[in-house]
């Protein structure tokens, strides 16, 4: 794809945690227009080396053609878009496309998308799978929802995200639907890995040579693979927090419960993850701001284990392979 293709608009974008400052730094490093707003300004300036603009508020972007946000929730997703001092705050120019990532309800994307319809910006729902480092592979999956036209519009600029992994689903919310049901079943996947994960290691496998068939077998993901060195290695830095699974879990039961669809498997998982957050008072406030692949040390206290780093080298399925 052309530099001058991805200049063609002017691009804001909101939101600079763990998933939102990659994606905003692969759009500048693609020599995209782009202008940056982050609520704690210095997570943000880092990416003025490769281009951004750094601007103190949400509103410093309204003059923008199109603008992104990547933050944590539908309530900060509101305040930075709706709020005193959001991009629709003062009247004026407005941009004509707002693209959002954040995992959000349906009822809250609805809600958003009305209130943005009203200062005529059409709304793309485009939330992703995949976490900081698959976003630096550019291997990012995104799934989007919202009129064509615009879609078609925005395309090339999230197509910088993942080129292979970009799925339109139709008008709407649908979007949201289809990231809700990928989180649900990241949730079970993840406990039922540490599950087998713990069952196999206390059977007297090492977690590396176990991962390692089941990653080369049919039940191997990307997912699984690009789990394995912090399940081996017992590495919990932060690529999505307990909390924010919890989050995504009750979105998914509260959508299954409205269209009366029974989802036993997803209700215990919540509930393992809740007694696995419930550790929390215990280890520390920053417990809960590790990873949620720490399902694996729950796992294995309820197993009377206590496990330790392999420290060994394994293979993530992102980089490339060593021979």
């Amino acid at each position: 794809m052309t530099t001058d293709l991805l200049k063609k608009h002017a691009i804001g974008w909101i939101g600079c945690g763990r998933m939102g400052y990659s994606m905003a730094e692969r759009l500048a490093k693609a020599g995209c227009d782009i202008s940056v707003y982050n609520r704690t300004k210095a997570k943000a300036e880092p990416l003025a080396e490769f281009g951004a603009k750094i601007v103190d508020k949400p509103a410093d972007l309204a003059g923008c053609d199109v603008v992104f946000c990547m933050v944590s929730e539908a309530k900060d997703l509101k305040q930075v878009l709706l709020g005193e001092g959001g991009l629709i705050s003062k009247p004026g120019k407005f941009p004509k496309i707002v693209v959002d990532s954040t995992t959000i309800s349906v009822d809250a994307s609805a809600e958003i998308r009305e209130a943005l319809g009203k200062a005529n910006i059409n709304f793309i729902a485009a939330p992703v799978s995949g976490n900081a480092k698959v976003v630096k592979a550019g291997k990012l999956s995104i799934v989007a929802s919202g009129p064509k036209a615009a879609f078609d519009e925005v395309s090339p600029y999230i197509n910088v995200f993942g080129p292979a992994g970009v799925s339109y689903v139709g008008e709407g919310e649908l979007a949201r639907i289809a990231k809700i049901c990928h989180n649900v079943m990241l949730g079970v996947v993840i406990q039922n890995l540490a599950e087998i994960t713990i069952l196999a290691e206390k059977a007297g496998l090492p977690r590396s040579a176990f991962l390692s068939f089941m990653n080369s077998s049919v039940m191997g993901s990307v997912f699984s693979r690009y789990k394995t060195p912090a399940l081996v290695n017992l590495d919990w830095t932060t690529t999505f927090t307990p909390y924010l699974l919890r989050k995504d879990l009750d979105l998914g039961l509260e959508m299954g419960r409205k269209l009366e669809v029974p989802m036993p498997v997803t209700s215990t998982t919540r509930d393992v993850l809740q007694t696995h957050m419930g550790f929390g008072a215990a280890l520390g406030s920053d417990y809960l701001e590790k990873d949620f692949s720490t399902l694996l040390e729950h796992e294995a206290r309820s197993s009377g284990m206590k496990l330790k780093s392999e420290n060994v080298e394994v293979w993530d399925g992102l980089s490339p392979q060593k021979k």
